[in-house]
């Protein structure tokens, strides 16, 4: 059993809550044992204190989409030669492939690695991770990072899918006290229609979450809609799929995810970028959770999310990074400040901040062990600092201005492989 500790600083910030001045979290075998102001607690608790005077302390983000395992992928791509100009979101998924065409099985893990300290490092201490390599799921549980693992599923030809859905599965079954476990199909344009109700099945007598990338570019939707557009025309004869395209099936993604029961409570929709007024009806109908990614889809010019739209449904919203390949950092800082500035007039400084803490946790189904910095949680937090000894410092100016210092995960100070503490 570890020692119990106060930690201190000069302010102590939950999202929704007004922040405690000169507060302190009692933490004790991993877990918030109590908290409040710092004379309270040492008045209580006779223990060692550890504090960060003119710092904050505020809980470990949650990032609501990553692909860890991406994380090497501007180094590869220039290892591999592949010529990397996508236009459209249609080439940048050929290229994707292309690269991934010249790695091997060796690649992944340094590269996982490597995006899990760089999510800690900023302080993220849980995520939403699209696990494509099953049998790389143990890398993930002997790190610190808490959160969920999507084992990722998709095909079209029924053999190909039903090997992929049967490893996921069985990976699924695997969980800890800090990784749980649910499916990603990845989305409508890599999975035949059919395939849908046997994800549904799967999901539901196995009780797993599902994450979906839903309606990221205007060329998913066109598929969906009548079987044209770029992904008809590029990608399906790249990967060999021709065969596999539909009649015209005249309905939006998400339309077409609802008819065959895959919008619930217990989903994540990722992107979200095109959707319409309609189609946020419906994921406000089915409790649906979304997953921003703004710089993602800046960089790949996909469109921006209709923020305005879900903020008016009461949409409950988390924020992503998404990866390295379509993305400049895995920081939820940056991803926050980005989408400060992207939608002045949608998101304030509260609504960021509740979306990378308890809205990020709440998407991914684990309010209950992170996401605030309430007793009985994990002690996931991070120390945000300097403001020069100010004791008012206003929550848009940490977001703004912040710096991380130290990353708590666990109640245990995270220090990256090899480094000396």
């Amino acid at each position: 059993m570890s020692v119990p500790t106060i930690y201190a600083a000069s302010r102590l910030i939950n999202p929704d809550v007004p922040p405690v001045i000169g507060g302190g979290l009692l933490v004790r075998d991993g877990l918030i044992i109590a908290s409040g102001s710092l004379d309270e607690l040492r008045r209580a608790h006779s223990v060692p204190v550890i504090d960060f005077p003119g710092c904050s302390i505020l809980p470990g983000f949650v990032n609501a989409h990553t692909h860890l395992e991406l994380t090497h992928f501007p180094a590869w791509k220039l290892r591999t030669h592949v010529e990397y100009n996508p236009r459209h979101f249609s080439d940048w998924i050929i290229q994707l492939i292309k690269i991934k065409r010249g790695l091997t099985a060796d690649d992944y893990p340094s590269s996982l690695c490597e995006g899990v300290r760089m999510c800690l490092e900023s302080g993220t201490t849980a995520v939403a991770e699209i696990v494509t390599f099953p049998e790389l799921a143990a890398l993930y549980r002997d790190s610190p990072l808490g959160g969920r693992l999507y084992f990722e599923i998709l095909g079209q030809e029924t053999g190909h899918f039903s090997s992929i859905c049967d490893a996921a599965l069985a990976a699924s079954l695997t969980t800890t006290d800090r990784l749980s476990s649910g499916l990603s199909p990845h989305s409508l344009y890599t999975i035949a229609e059919q395939h849908l109700s046997v994800i549904r099945e799967a999901a539901s007598s196995q009780h797993l979450p599902l994450s979906i990338h839903l309606s990221e570019s205007s060329a998913e939707t066109d598929l969906i809609f009548d079987s044209s557009g770029r992904l008809a025309a590029d990608f399906y004869p790249f990967v060999g799929w021709e065969r596999f395209l539909t009649a015209p099936r005249r309905c939006s993604p998400t339309q077409l995810l609802d008819r065959h029961g895959l919008l619930t409570s217990a989903t994540l929709a990722v992107h979200c970028v095109h959707v319409s007024y309609s189609d946020a009806h419906i994921l406000k109908e089915r409790g649906v959770h979304v997953a921003l990614c703004p710089r993602s889809n800046n960089c790949l010019d996909v469109g921006r999310a209709p923020v305005a739209l879900f903020k008016k449904l009461d949409i409950p919203l988390a924020l992503g990074t998404d990866s390295l390949a379509s993305n400049d950092s895995l920081s939820l800082w940056d991803e926050l400040r980005f989408a400060l500035d992207s939608f002045p007039n949608d998101l304030g400084s509260e609504d960021v901040f509740r979306m990378v803490t308890s809205g990020g946790a709440a998407a991914i189904g684990l309010s209950a062990v992170c996401g605030s910095l309430e007793v009985g949680k994990r002690a996931d937090f991070q120390v945000i600092g300097d403001f020069s000894g100010a004791v008012d410092v206003s929550l848009e100016r940490i977001l703004r201005e912040g710096t991380v210092q130290e990353v708590f995960v666990g109640g245990e100070r995270y220090a990256p492989p090899g480094s000396i503490v």
